[in-house]
């Protein structure tokens, strides 16, 4: 069994996001950049699959940039075992995300995807259920456990009322949350030979998908700074502030 595993070239999640000054978007130049947090526990859970004996190659996705590869050449020193890229400078939004998944998924035909539940940049958590609602495959999303039963996978998910267990049949879609483990880090053997795993880069134009986009991005503020707070020197005047600058009550 083939595993697909998608890993996301984000701002490093200890970076402050800064706007840019003609307000087009976040400042990505001469800062750090890093796996999603959430696609690396995707790593992490499908290298398991693989060490336990329940799948054959794991190969690292990534759709953005050439630096991208430095993101897949983390996951190879991970221990995925091959690399894709597809190539692009535009910024895409997640349904053309997922139509870009669904041609590797028609291509390499796996057993699993797994997907971080979402990235930190824009925290848009859509690709896995686009990706899913393209291909037929089941899903399960926000997985903090997943065990594999034959070809059917038990899937623990994390969800407002608690916990929920659900099987579903394989071929399928994981979205990983940030309970599911505790990913590794590389050693520095792996680091240089994954310098030396494939990784085989498509242009967007190649794949024959339609990626235009629907929206456009205005505008891109900071975020009103809070206002300090006052000390109030009796419960009576914290009701009148409540009552009469809040008016909560």
């Amino acid at each position: 069994m083939k595993i697909i595993v998608g890993v996301k070239r984000v701002l490093d999640y200890n970076v402050k996001a800064r706007v840019k000054a003609d307000k087009s978007g976040i400042e990505l130049a001469n800062v750090k950049m890093s796996m999603n947090p959430f696609d690396e526990i995707a790593v992490e859970e499908a290298l398991r699959i693989k060490e336990a004996g329940n799948a054959d190659e794991v190969i690292a996705v990534s759709i953005g940039p050439s630096q991208s590869q430095e993101t897949i050449r983390t996951a190879l020193a991970m221990g995925a075992d091959r690399g894709i890229l597809i190539e692009t400078d535009e910024l895409l939004e997640p349904l053309a995300i997922a139509k870009l998944f669904r041609h590797l998924v028609e291509k390499e035909q796996p057993g699993l995807v797994l997907l971080g539940k979402q990235a930190i940049d824009n925290d848009s958590n859509q690709t896995g259920q686009m990706l899913s609602a393209l291909t037929g495959m089941a899903q399960a999303t926000f997985a903090s456990r997943v065990e594999i039963d034959g070809d059917s996978l038990k899937v623990t998910r994390e969800v407002d009322s608690g916990l929920e267990s659900i099987k579903v049949q394989m071929p399928a879609i994981v979205t990983t949350d940030l309970r599911l483990n505790e990913p590794r880090y590389a050693k520095l053997p792996n680091i240089m030979k994954a310098k030396k795993k494939p990784l085989e880069t498509i242009a967007v134009a190649d794949t024959g998908v339609n990626v235009s986009s629907g929206l456009e991005v205005v505008e891109v503020n900071d975020p009103p700074k809070r206002e300090a707070g006052i000390i109030v020197g009796s419960v009576a005047e914290l009701v009148d502030k409540l009552r009469t600058e809040a008016k909560v009550i």
